[in-house]
């Protein structure tokens, strides 16, 4: 735990305490994969796609890691030299820290996907911030850098609560423009098909790093989007901003991590 509670970051997020918790999720019932229905409405805290005419484009990656699964994925992404941006979920980081570290030494950018998977415009916004706050922590624990983009699960983020993010913890709600519907499990060469078929200049890519399907995938949809002229960025990358595998955070000298 922090000896500090009140942990100011070069976010300006204060970070609460991270718990462990044992990995994996299930669809919430009645819950599906969607874009917010006022997502057009208000574009400074919310990204759907890079403002770009260059075929590049942001494979991205939600819910890990995965023990067994990540890693393969990782594997095959740098035989291609690929880097991608992974929303993970708090708890998973917390359990392998190892392979988030992998994520990053090979180049990745990490995105907060939350602590536990909830739908957050069924949540307060205390609660809002405490899932993305300990995942931030945890994060940090892994790599000494946190997260400067949050993707939330669902889709489920309401434009007030978009704007909330940005203000409180200065980041951008990260959608997408390519949903495959991987997480509908429709096989491999579909979601490979979809992705390359689907895919415009600036595009992000939604996909799951849980789903041995989609890890099959890649290698045909990577190969696909590479014949078709496209090249790969991470998120803040094509938008644009700086190398998030650069950044360093430290700790302020008041602080300590406590073993």
């Amino acid at each position: 735990m922090l000896d500090r509670r009140n942990l100011i970051l070069g976010s300006g997020a204060a970070l609460a305490g991270a718990g462990l918790i044992a990995p994996g999720r299930a669809l919430a019932a009645g819950t599906q994969i969607a874009l917010p229905q006022d997502v057009s409405t208000e574009r400074r805290n919310t990204v759907t796609a890079a403002p770009t005419r260059a075929r590049l484009v942001a494979l991205t990656f939600d819910d890990g890691p995965h023990p067994r699964l990540t890693p393969q994925l990782l594997d095959l992404l740098k035989a291609r030299r690929v880097r991608a941006t992974f929303f993970v979920i708090g708890r998973n980081v917390a359990r392998y820290p190892d392979i988030v570290k992998r994520m990053v030494d090979e180049g990745h950018e990490i995105g907060n996907h939350t602590w536990r998977h909830p739908v957050l415009s069924q949540l307060g916004t205390a609660s809002v911030l405490r899932e993305l706050d300990r995942t931030s922590e945890a994060v940090y624990r892994a790599v000494q850098r946190i997260p400067v983009t949050m993707r939330p699960p669902y889709g489920a983020l309401s434009a007030s609560q978009r704007a909330m993010v940005a203000r409180e913890r200065e980041m951008p709600t990260i959608l997408w423009s390519v949903d495959p519907e991987d997480w509908r499990r429709p096989g491999a060469e579909v979601v490979a098909s979809r992705i390359v078929g689907r895919a415009r200049p600036g595009a992000i890519i939604l996909s799951h790093d849980i789903h041995a399907p989609t890890v099959r995938a890649m290698p045909a949809a990577i190969d696909g989007l590479s014949e078709a002229g496209y090249r790969f960025a991470t998120v803040s990358m094509i938008l644009g901003q700086r190398d998030w595998s650069k950044l360093r955070w430290r700790l302020p000298g008041a602080a300590r991590v406590s073993d």
